[in-house]
């Protein structure tokens, strides 16, 4: 494993890095400013458009998909270290590059399963940027870590399919540039094989018979850059047949298809999230006084940097590891790599974030600093694609089958 920058990485964080500096660091406040006169929050601030507009001058534009014909062509290694950049402002960096979930799982979904009609009417203006989209999996009456116990339900009449469900905390759903639903729901539900009762189709949000009931809260925050989350119902929603994502019964394993990249991207995002706590902390420990010393000075203040520093070195190496044998052997040959980042990661960088919080004492929980928002993304994040209790349990019994 040979985890050195090639020359293509190196200009690309170069450039990436000059980009952060310029233009994203400093549109943070100003693109709160401007959201706060909108008529509507769910509209985006001029500042993100033209932070968009620059980045695509840039060629810092679609980054994350490892398909040459459409996105960057770089490989999930080469991808890490500007994720990680990217997460250092995770409400606006990964949005004005194009790679903010759950576009970017959706656009993935489409390059690998969609047809060529669905590809030119959906995946050509996401990767434009002209419309953004939702990922609807999540349903409030099951637990749907567990995604056969999906309730919602397609099914064909004649050549169309009627959908019929509800679903919630579907990400992208309240933005009003989201044209588009990729929806997972039972084809067949009383099929054999239950990972083969799922399918996925494509329902545009102006479809009779969809909903969007309300916009769902995270620790409070409404995550206006990534479209916010919504509830949703499906009232009989009729879409053509021709809108079914691959094939039927196939849903659960393109699940699982766009689940793998879209967890070890959250990795990466996180390290960088990490980053940025640590250098909020070392920036308030050197400027602050208490108790007739500096910040910098208290032993118990050491320990939290020093501690935060090997933990952030220890998830870099563990992703980067996973990034490469998801390079070499594919996302499979990577499971146990992807679930044990999923594990550790999230919760690593919550316990850095809380750090980082107490240091800045009541600023730390306030909007001044982006600390408070970050701990509610990465508590999140021991939630989403998969609670961590469900990685645990798998990881563990592949290792327990070795011995049985």
């Amino acid at each position: 494993m040979d985890f050195a920058f090639d020359a293509r990485t190196e200009e690309l964080r170069a450039k990436l890095l000059a980009f952060m500096d310029e233009y994203v660091y400093p549109a943070e406040a100003v693109a709160h400013e401007q959201r706060a006169l909108l008529a509507s929050p769910w509209e985006t601030p001029a500042v993100v458009e033209e932070l968009k507009a620059e980045a695509r001058r840039q060629g810092l534009w679609n980054l994350f998909l490892p398909d040459s014909e459409y996105g960057a062509g770089l490989t999930n290694l080469q991808y890490a270290p500007l994720a990680e950049i990217m997460g250092r402002s995770p409400q606006l960096a990964p949005t004005v590059t194009n790679c903010a979930a759950p576009d970017t799982g959706n656009m993935e979904v489409l390059t690998q399963f969609g047809d060529e009609q669905q590809r030119k009417q959906w995946l050509e203006p996401l990767l434009a940027g002209e419309i953004r989209s939702a990922f609807a999996m999540t349903e409030p009456e099951v637990a749907s870590s567990d995604a056969t116990n999906i309730t919602t339900h397609i099914e064909r009449d004649g050549d169309e399919y009627v959908v019929t469900g509800r679903k919630w905390y579907i990400s992208g759903a309240m933005h009003p540039d989201c044209k588009i639903f990729i929806v997972m729901g039972k084809t067949d539900p009383d099929g054999e094989d239950i990972r083969r009762q799922q399918s996925m189709v494509l329902v545009p949000r102006d479809t009779p018979g969809v909903t969007i009931e309300r916009a769902m809260q995270v620790f409070g925050y409404e995550d206006h850059y990534h479209g916010g989350h919504a509830e949703v119902v499906f009232d009989h929603a009729r879409v053509p047949v021709s809108n079914l994502v691959g094939e039927e019964g196939g849903g659960f394993a393109i699940a699982q298809a766009r689940l793998g990249p879209g967890r070890i991207h959250h990795c990466m995002r996180l390290i960088g999230m990490a980053e940025r706590a640590i250098e909020l902390m070392c920036r308030r420990a050197v400027s602050r006084t208490a108790f007739g010393k500096a910040l910098a000075q208290q032993g118990v203040v050491h320990n939290w940097i020093a501690d935060a520093r090997v933990t952030v070195e220890q998830l870099r190496l563990l992703v980067l590891k996973t990034a490469w044998l998801m390079d070499t052997v594919g996302n499979r040959g990577a499971h146990t790599e992807i679930q044990a980042i999923k594990i550790a990661t999230p919760r690593a960088v919550v316990d850095i974030l809380d750090r980082a919080i107490q240091l800045h004492g009541a600023g730390g929980v306030s909007q001044d600093f982006p600390l408070a928002e970050l701990y509610a993304g990465a508590r999140t994040l021991m939630i989403a694609d998969g609670p961590d209790e469900v990685h645990q349990r798998s990881l563990a019994r592949r290792e327990l089958k070795r011995y049985l």
